[in-house]
């Protein structure tokens, strides 16, 4: 037997590669998984300077968060996923990166809501293409027992992405249009944008071009770096297959698997929740507290973010500590951080003062986002080898068009609904008819009209954002039943 022959058939214990290089190529996946949530939460960051500016409701902005997004997201996923299993993986994350960099600067430029939405929308073309491959990357250099904890390291780009989105961004956005274009002149690139009047510029636009230009860079250095793997490698010899499967096959392998579809109903159900309350994050603080945007996230969504990576990486942590007593662990654990968080988000927004508020919000977040890595350890370990990209593709459709692509319109249009109930009931309808929310940081205390409507566009979030979070139970249910199929699905060389 060839020195290569029998490295192959070690495969299913070393895993593919050196360990310094397996972990290289896992920690760059993280990252570009990282990028990917930069350029998509973006929007959600600079949420209430594009609603000021373009005069949205709550469900207008909803909307541009969510359905269009998450059904091109949906529509691309799976053929993508498809080419994916059939070609070279790197490749086509690669140029996913560039297509959805350049059009997350593009929304920057985005003369009103219709371009902004179009923009959004090759966004989501662009990220179709990154997490289903990456998995079955990640599947093909890690071997079976420290695959959860890898696929949990991948995943926390989700909520890093959420730090760095929340940190670059706000911290972006808070700059003043007159203020860069002195930068610029200063460095000597403002001749590069002749014509542009800097002081009609938000710092919303600025941080979208800032953030998504540089991802045509990191493309690049993934394409020269990062090696595709042999399709199977990890898997035990007698296991091992190399042809890719075709959507019919990948369809009938995972069709028939119960495990499959109470976990994506779950991660869904737990999607639909956590983008609703994410893409109304920051215009709560600034309603409900009074907080500039450029402190809304730093201050508060940077922390948020971080304390929710934490609990994806404790996650995974405990699955692979306790896959050996608890076989089927991965699958019903989240169900007991969602029980968790349900109380502890209520209880977080309807807090007396912002510092209760921002603690419960931290546990809340932490025992919320200990599901993200299981979603992905459930569609790997349930199919084979060869039709593992197309099963997450499955799965991300089910999780983008429940969750990013009703959860934001759902929040969004009962913000609208309490708030115009409470407008009602205080007999301000007629009021209403000229109420400017950009007015509402300045409100005088004593225009008893103005700081009633103010109140309501703060409660109306309020009750929206608790009432969404208790959809956590529903949740929490379909995990526990997943855990009850997993082992009976979970595939071997015997399936």
């Amino acid at each position: 037997m060839s020195d290569a022959t029998a490295a192959q058939h070690q495969g299913h214990i070393t895993g593919f590669g050196s360990k310094g290089y397996r972990f290289y190529v896992l920690i760059s996946l993280m990252l570009i998984y990282t990028l990917n949530f930069i350029d998509r939460t973006l929007i959600t960051v600079v949420a209430q300077p594009i609603i000021n500016e373009f005069s949205l409701s709550d469900s207008q902005f909803g909307f541009l968060s969510g359905p269009p997004f998450a059904l091109f997201y949906a529509i691309m996923g799976i053929p993508i996923a498809m080419w994916a299993d059939r070609s070279n993986r790197v490749m086509v994350i690669t140029l996913c990166i560039i297509i959805w960099s350049v059009m997350t600067a593009l929304c920057g430029v985005a003369a009103g809501f219709i371009w902004l939405l179009i923009f959004r929308i090759g966004v989501a073309v662009g990220e179709a293409g990154c997490t289903p491959p990456a998995n079955s990357i990640i599947t093909d250099y890690f071997p079976i027992k420290s695959r959860a904890n890898a696929i949990g390291i991948y995943s926390m780009g989700v909520t890093l992405g959420g730090v760095l989105a929340q940190v670059f961004g706000g911290m972006i956005a808070g700059i003043q249009g007159e203020d860069f274009g002195a930068w610029l002149n200063s460095i000597g690139l403002g001749g590069l944008f002749p014509g542009i009047d800097w002081s009609t510029v938000g710092g919303w636009r600025i941080a979208f071009v800032v953030v998504g230009a540089p991802g045509v860079i990191i493309a690049a250095i993934l394409w020269f770096t990062v090696k595709e793997p042999p399709r199977g490698y990890t898997e035990v010899p007698s296991s091992r297959i190399v042809e890719k499967a075709g959507i019919f096959e990948a369809f009938r392998e995972f069709g028939a698997k119960k495990t499959f579809w109470w976990g994506s109903f779950g991660a869904a159900l737990v999607a639909f929740v956590g983008y609703g309350l994410q893409t109304f994050q920051a215009p709560f603080l600034q309603r409900v507290y009074d907080i500039g945007v450029r402190d809304a996230a730093v201050y508060y969504g940077a922390p948020l973010a971080a304390i929710a990576a934490a609990g994806t990486f404790a996650g995974g942590f405990l699955s692979e500590k306790l896959s050996d007593r608890f076989p089927a662990v991965v699958a019903w654990l989240p169900s007991v951080g969602l029980l968790i968080a349900v109380p502890l988000y209520v209880s977080a927004f309807f807090a007396p003062n912002i510092g209760m508020t921002f603690g419960l919000w931290l546990a809340a977040a932490f025992c919320h986002y200990s599901y993200l890595g299981a979603q992905y350890s459930i569609g790997t370990s349930i199919v084979s080898p060869r039709s593992r990209a197309t099963t997450i593709a499955v799965l991300l459709l089910l999780v983008s068009l429940i969750g990013n692509g009703i959860g934001p319109l759902f929040v969004g249009m009962m913000s609208d609904m309490f708030m115009n109930n409470e407008i009602a009931s205080a007999g301000l309808t007629e009021a209403f008819r000229t109420f400017n929310p950009a007015l509402c940081a300045g409100v005088d205390p004593t225009d008893s009209s103005g700081a009633a409507l103010c109140d309501a566009y703060g409660n109306g979030l309020r009750k929206s954002m608790a009432a969404t979070a208790c959809f956590f139970l529903a949740a929490a249910l379909c995990f526990f039943m997943a855990g009850r199929y997993f082992m009976k699905d979970r595939w071997t060389s015997n399936t």
